[in-house]
């Protein structure tokens, strides 16, 4: 999940500096830090092109990035301040950020599942020498920060949210999803037991048992053999059998690490998740989130619109499209009160699997949908200028009688507008903006200016100087009537 947020945020990065051509004043440690970055990352994509890596080259790419943050932290620890300034050009920070974005690429590449989901969090078994690499379960924000990281085609989007209808993540009851497949837990007495031959696979488990010793493991009535109830973690298990060096010798140094790979087999602590994998509410079994909900309708929309802007075939566009609305459908405004458990209008943190929507609030969710519903309407902002796109609206939207429309206008003022049959109202940035559906005319954008003047506009763009008044809330700009056609709407 971190990889994918990171492989945006050094992308954004690339942009900021594209037209970069000056040096960059550092201080001599940040400076210092860089380069030892720069170089374990270019070390580390050049192993990456000859194919994956193994859990040895794994440790030491970890071990030169760790050094290198390892040794800025204790040398500013040391000084206790900053040295003097030091120049880096801009086109090594800019091959630095072109190594880590291949390195994240192929990472995040690696993590896509034979179902074509993508692994969310994984666990890191660290050895000697050597890293290897586990998975937990399938987590609906892994599919998030997959679709928001920008590395996915069109159509991999598609097959990404189509597998995810189809996943266990997917509530049908509320049309929407939960974080992760609701498991069956165990019972409390299927906790900590295994077969009697998988204890006695182990020759020190079997003599002990056998001698009745239960100091490390026992027999239960039932057959089952069970961990020592005093043995709380591994370190315990650890103190167990150091109790046992004098009397077991090298039969002892033989045994430790198979039993100790059973102690993690039957707990398994290193996948321990806390309340996600033990509790049924909050982010919890069987919860649907709906601030994560949420974050998914943004990414698939964020992928329909890069779809249209690389000219991706026209029927990949429509399913991003028509997955949007799925996905949407299933959040609370659409649903009865009883079907949702609450006022389907109100932002609330989850639904858990045995009650309607709980904990009530201004949840992430609500920001996450003023930017989802302001993308619906179109409103793009590219190199500061505010463009009008409205390919995910659809035309149902759009009134069928003349209706009024009251707001708050830049001024803090009420204000009464009437919108025409075919049109649609909004604000944004306190200004009034009107759609008008005409397709006998060509696209066009009218700006009613404050001195009560228009200006003409012969494309739904506007120039940056418009913008910066509109975005400022200058007062200059008092409303915007967008016309254009059909055609520009989203096919339902």
């Amino acid at each position: 999940v971190t990889l994918c947020h990171m492989r945006r945020y050094v992308g954004f990065l690339q942009k900021v500096l594209a037209e970069e051509s000056e040096s960059f004043a550092l201080s001599g440690e940040v400076s210092a830090w860089f380069d030892d970055t720069t170089a374990a990352l270019s070390g580390i994509r050049k192993v990456l092109a000859k194919g994956p890596i193994d859990n040895r080259q794994r440790y030491d790419a970890l071990a030169a990035l760790g050094h290198a943050a390892s040794h800025y932290r204790e040398t500013v620890y040391r000084q206790g301040k900053f040295s003097a300034t030091v120049s880096q050009p801009a086109n090594r920070i800019k091959n630095m950020l072109s190594d880590t974005l291949v390195i994240i690429d192929l990472s995040i590449g690696s993590n896509q599942r034979e179902d074509g989901l993508f692994h969310s969090y994984n666990l890191l078994d660290l050895q000697q020498d050597a890293v290897g690499v586990d998975h937990l379960y399938p987590m609906l924000e892994g599919q998030v920060a997959a679709m928001s990281a920008g590395t996915l085609p069109p159509r991999d989007a598609v097959n990404v949210l189509e597998v995810l209808f189809d996943s266990a993540m997917y509530r049908a009851d509320q049309r929407s999803f939960i974080l992760y497949p609701d498991p069956e837990l165990p019972g409390f007495l299927e906790k900590n037991r295994m077969s009697a031959e998988r204890a006695e696979a182990i020759p020190l488990l079997k003599e002990l048992l056998s001698a009745g010793d239960e100091s490390i493991v026992y027999r239960d009535a039932d057959g089952w053999c069970r961990f020592n109830s005093e043995i709380a973690n591994v370190d315990s298990l650890r103190a167990r059998l150091n109790t046992l060096a004098e009397v077991r010798g090298a039969d002892l140094d033989t045994a430790r690490p198979p039993i100790e790979a059973l102690y993690e087999e039957v707990f398994q602590h290193r996948a321990f998740t806390g309340r996600s994998g033990t509790m049924f509410g909050y982010e919890g079994l069987g919860s649907i989130y709906w601030h994560m909900v949420s974050k998914l309708l943004l990414a698939v929309q964020e992928n329909f619109f890069a779809a249209l802007k690389s000219g991706a075939e026209e029927a990949d566009c429509r399913r991003l499209g028509q997955l949007y609305y799925r996905v949407r459908e299933g959040i609370g405004f659409n649903k009865s009160p009883g079907e949702y458990g609450a006022v389907p209008t109100d932002p609330y943190s989850h639904t858990p699997k045995h009650a309607g929507a709980s904990q009530p609030g201004m949840t992430g969710q609500v920001k996450e949908e003023v930017l989802s519903r302001f993308g619906e309407l179109g409103i793009r902002v590219s190199d500061g200028a505010v463009q009008f796109q409205p390919n995910l609206l659809r035309e149902r939207e759009f009134l069928t009688h003349v209706r009024e429309f009251r707001f708050l206008d830049v001024d803090d003022n009420w204000q009464d507008l009437s919108v025409p049959a075919l049109g649609l109202a909004f604000t944004w940035c306190q200004v009034p903006v009107i759609y008008r559906l005409d397709n006998d005319v060509a696209p066009a954008i009218t700006v009613a200016w404050d001195d009560g003047g228009e200006q003409h506009l012969p494309q739904l763009a506007l120039p940056t100087e418009v913008s910066t008044e509109l975005v400022q809330r200058s007062g200059r700009v008092r409303q915007l009537t967008v016309t254009f056609g059909t055609p520009l709407l989203f096919p339902e």
